[in-house]
């Protein structure tokens, strides 16, 4: 990482020093959010909770603890590096939640940046979240056996956009100038006399050709140009550590994904023929970020799950923060959440999620497993019956599980109880009944057009009957009066998008972008305690003029 060899030499919880406090309370009588929650909350970290980030020996560092602290308020201000570490030196309330003496010089701004590089390594971003919310649960700030509420949301990659001549372009580039640093003499051997033109600048800094030919013909070029070289970096004269460089790797897929070779000749991959959104690189700039869409919205980047209490007579504090690639769904999240909850000891007596986070087997484990009540919308029951109408629905057959029989609405039982699995790998049991008991049924029309007889998908029994007791829960007034609740996370998800640019990386990379996260909550924690001792009431929903006048039959998208 470059970094200067630094020591960590732990120190314990400090003090204020007496003239910091006098010269504190003169220039801000009424306090100001780093002084209250320093009074209020007190030291943060400790040194020791960071020790292993550091080796013994080396350049004493500065305090770690410190350093948190400092990322801390650096998002809760939204400053940069320079003007983080230019308020350790020259902001009273700083040096008075730090427990710093007014003349202390405060460190260089890069040393944030390799504060979180360490913490990236260690992925000890929960650390800092972690020890905000500790002290907030010593000094009763803090509520976790009543309700919690969880949502995501997109967020962006740090790198710029590009199309796809310029994506496989620049991962050819960024591959030669990495190779040039590793083995400088080996590429001069092996680099063609015209790759020093085509590459040896920004594909954005060249012009494009604008017919579409000419612009296959220059994507054909580069293909073949990356296949040369990775067929020299895995030849048996390469240095193989090359064979190991990120960047080298970056291309190997990137080439996999696009080209591949017809009679001897590189050809572009067609639409059909390349991978899946879970696995298709989309940047030459960041590896991880991955295409995703939700409804209307369409992004390249990651996805960032945000859990916070929901009681009233206290602040709501983000108990975790999850940060995935753009194309996991949210329910593969929820029992990643709940483990994670588990875990810190921060689990909830009621968990309150949208319709993504819902599924039968997820209901069934957070009882199970966690002695918790998951709540959300659970999916209607999918079959044409149930599109029609007044057909008869799984629901309105009679099962047996001891025997394992269904009974018909028209009384037949069926013919064959077969243990399966779903595409998806869920387990499922698929019931049969026979043609020659359907035909002739009096209600068969309401039940079946195939002439092999109905045919039944049914989950295992917890789940059959943990959805059968959702749906029928979530049509009462009591369910969606007791669900509003939930409403509430998207406010703290705008909450941190407005203040701490929750929706765009600061980073590239999940790890770094993971991390942004982590002190975006710790962030938004802190703000919310400041709020909480000064009795700062939260924000309204605004309404505007136009939009208070929608009459109430119409949803948000103005469709009847």
């Amino acid at each position: 990482m470059g970094w200067v060899r630094v020591s960590m030499q732990p120190s314990g919880p400090n003090e204020v020093p007496v003239e910091t406090v006098r010269v504190a309370r003169a220039a801000f009588p009424k306090g100001s959010l780093a002084i209250r929650v320093r009074d209020e909350l007190g030291p943060l970290f400790r040194d020791e909770e960071f020790a292993d980030l550091f080796p013994s020996r080396g350049k004493p560092a500065w305090s770690p603890g410190r350093l948190a602290l400092v990322s801390v308020l650096q998002f809760v201000e939204g400053l940069t590096d320079r003007q983080a570490a230019e308020a350790v030196r020259a902001r009273i309330d700083f040096k008075y939640a730090l427990g710093l003496e007014l003349g202390d010089p405060g460190f260089d701004f890069s040393v944030l940046s390799e504060f979180r590089d360490r913490l990236v390594q260690a992925d000890a971003g929960r650390r800092v979240l972690d020890g905000i919310l500790t002290a907030a649960g010593e000094k009763g700030l803090l509520k976790t056996a009543g309700r919690a509420r969880t949502d995501s949301t997109h967020v962006l990659t740090a790198a710029r956009e590009v199309a796809w001549l310029e994506r496989v372009a620049e991962t050819l580039r960024s591959a030669l100038n990495t190779l040039a640093q590793a083995a400088p003499d080996w590429l001069v051997e092996v680099a063609e006399p015209d790759w020093f033109k085509h590459y040896a600048t920004r594909a954005e800094d060249s012009r494009f050709p604008k017919a579409r030919a000419k612009r296959d013909e220059m994507g054909l070029r580069i293909g073949r140009d990356g296949t040369r070289l990775l067929q020299a970096v895995w030849s048996r004269h390469a240095p193989r550590d090359l064979r190991e460089l990120p960047q080298v790797e970056h291309l190997r897929r990137m080439w996999v994904q696009n080209f591949h070779e017809v009679e001897g000749e590189v050809r572009r991959r067609d639409p059909k023929d390349r991978p899946p959104g879970t696995t298709c690189l989309v940047s030459p700039y960041d590896m991880e970020a991955r295409n995703s869409l939700k409804r209307d919205t369409a992004w390249a980047g990651y996805k960032v799950h945000l859990t916070e209490t929901c009681d009233p007579g206290a602040p709501n504090l983000i108990t975790n923060v999850a940060t995935t690639n753009a194309t996991v769904p949210d329910f593969s999240m929820t029992e990643a959440v709940h483990a994670r909850l588990a875990e810190t000891g921060r689990l909830p007596g009621e968990h309150l999620v949208d319709a993504g986070y819902i599924d039968a087997h997820v209901l069934v484990s957070a009882r199970r497993e966690y002695g918790l009540t998951l709540t959300g919308p659970v999916a209607g029951i999918v079959s044409h019956q149930a599109a029609a109408g007044g057909g008869f629905t799984a629901d309105d057959f009679t099962i047996d599980w001891a025997a394992e029989q269904v009974t018909c609405p028209g009384g037949k039982t069926a013919t064959c109880w077969n243990p399966d699995h779903s595409p998806e790998g869920t387990p499922v049991i698929r019931v049969r009944f026979k043609g020659g008991d359907c035909r002739p049924c009096p209600v068969r029309e309401q039940c079946t057009t195939s002439s092999v007889g109905r045919r039944l998908t049914l989950r295992p029994r917890a789940e059959h009957e943990a959805l059968r007791q959702a749906r029928a829960e979530q049509d009462t007034d009591t369910w969606k009066e007791r669900y509003k609740t939930r409403a509430g996370v998207e406010g703290t998800i705008s909450q941190a998008a407005q203040r701490c640019g929750l929706r765009r990386s600061r980073y590239r990379g999940l790890a770094k972008t993971a991390l942004q996260h982590q002190l975006t909550g710790a962030a938004i924690n802190l703000a919310r305690i400041d709020a909480h001792l000064t009795d700062t009431p939260r924000a309204r929903t605004r309404t505007s003029h136009f939009a208070a006048l929608r009459p109430a039959e119409l949803t948000l998208d103005g469709a009847k």
